[in-house]
């Protein structure tokens, strides 16, 4: 086949650098991930409606289904980057696809939570082997000085997903009932992995490494000819990449102390009494509205990724203050329905300044060749700090209640981005804290 020229960090570039919308290869990886994504929260919401209204799930019960979807990302994510970094990238997303289709399809025959926990962790295990594959062909096959635009576009879909996803799950649900949203999101799997059948493979793959390779250190020029010395590798590059190390940690603690009360978020809703299933399905769409509105901002505002970030869990943190007592005190009607939409679009815009700027950071600072590492670890860790969350909120709703959860997750955030950005306007993240230590 015929390659176009490579850029000097293994990125695909070309001398006129034709715009991304004719990016053959971005158009067919963005509309894989678009088709997916859109499926990932169909399910999302009919699984919550199920255990959480439906089935009444206690909180702690709640939290362990959230922890059969994360603790595969936290176990399998340096190695799932790995495989990407030494696998076809293509074929590692069509087979993650594939085996998808068949365990959400299998949620039709659940009738116990001990079902939806393994079909969870087994889809969970399959979800970590496509997430590193996908980020690692999106940093192969765009051009680096158009990256911060298709990580954009990339997040911007997955963000847009959060509208279309809950509105046409509510509909699915009030006509067709929770199942069917499973059979839409088995099938949109499918769709995924018979568009990912148009992308390059192994050969456009090797090509972009070798390239990347040129201008490498000596000791990363080589292939390294051990799984766990590749692992290794991953985890020393984010520790000498400074910028990464503080803004994974950041992330990291955001995650944590936001799934203190996110996790618990249907329980805080079955306490107002008479309100409807599905309005959780539109609140679910007012934070994607303002996931959208914060990466719109966020392209905008020429203020460092770290203190986007920083300010994001300080918005979090203050609506999570407000709205948590509130809840408790009011019943199901147009002023608690405009309350709630309200609330989750402050979020949302929250949560976008949290984790889009965090993503164009990690693509800008790590080369192709190490995409797969670097990302699996990165998902390694922040699912370290989903699980960890979960599994203390659930404990701290079960003893004191979900009011205290969401006051107490709200004024943590909002510490945790008052002392964010103090320190970035400390350091000003000057260039000695970019540069490999």
């Amino acid at each position: 086949m015929n390659l176009q020229s490579l850029n000097g960090d293994g990125a695909l570039d070309h001398p006129s650098l034709p715009p991304l919308h004719r990016n053959r290869h971005f158009i067919v990886l963005m509309s894989a991930q678009l088709i997916s994504n859109l499926g990932d929260w169909l399910h999302l919401l009919a699984l919550l409606t199920m255990i959480g209204m439906v089935w009444q799930a206690t909180p702690m019960q709640i939290t362990w289904t959230t922890l059969c979807i994360v603790l595969p990302m936290l176990v399998g994510g340096p190695l799932a980057g790995v495989l990407a970094d030494r696998l076809n990238r293509k074929w590692l997303m069509i087979f993650a696809d594939l085996i998808r289709v068949l365990l959400v399809f299998s949620l039709l025959w659940a009738t116990q939570l001990w079902h939806v926990y393994l079909i969870l962790i087994g889809k969970s295990i399959f979800d970590v082997l496509f997430s590193p594959a996908k980020n690692a062909k999106l940093r192969e096959i765009v051009p680096s000085s158009q990256l911060p635009q298709a990580v954009t576009i990339s997040s911007s879909i997955e963000q847009g997903c959060k509208i279309a996803g809950p509105a046409l799950g509510g509909l699915l649900l009030a006509i067709a009932g929770v199942q069917w949203s499973f059979v839409v999101d088995a099938v949109t799997f499918l769709l995924s992995s018979l568009i990912l059948l148009a992308l390059p493979g192994r050969e456009y793959q090797r090509q972009a490494m070798q390239t990347a390779s040129r201008d490498a250190e000596p000791e990363e020029r080589e292939r390294q000819r051990s799984f766990w010395s590749d692992l290794v590798t991953g985890v020393r590059y984010m520790l000498h990449m400074r910028i990464i190390g503080y803004g994974t940690l950041l992330l990291c603690m955001v995650l944590l102390v936001l799934q203190l009360a996110d996790s618990q978020t249907i329980v805080l809703f079955r306490q107002i009494p008479g309100i409807q299933q599905s309005l959780l399905g539109w609140c679910m769409t007012a934070s994607g509205v303002g996931t959208l509105t914060a990466a719109w901002l966020s392209s905008r505002l020429h203020i460092s990724h770290l203190s986007k970030m920083s300010a994001g869990a300080a918005l979090m943190g203050l609506v999570f203050v407000i709205v948590g007592p509130i809840a408790a005190m009011v019943h199901a009607g147009s002023l608690t329905t405009g309350l709630l939409l309200l609330s989750f679009w402050l979020v949302g815009i929250g949560a976008g300044f949290a984790f889009i700027p965090f993503q164009v950071l990690l693509q800008q600072h790590t080369p192709v060749h190490m995409t797969g590492r670097v990302f699996g670890t990165v998902s390694s860790l922040t699912s370290a700090s989903s699980a960890t969350g979960p599994l203390l909120g659930g404990l701290l709703v079960t003893s004191a209640g979900v009011t205290p959860a969401f006051v107490l997750a709200g004024l943590l955030l909002t510490l945790i981005g008052i002392t964010g950005l103090v320190r970035v306007k400390d350091k000003r993240m000057s260039p000695s804290m970019v540069k490999k230590a």
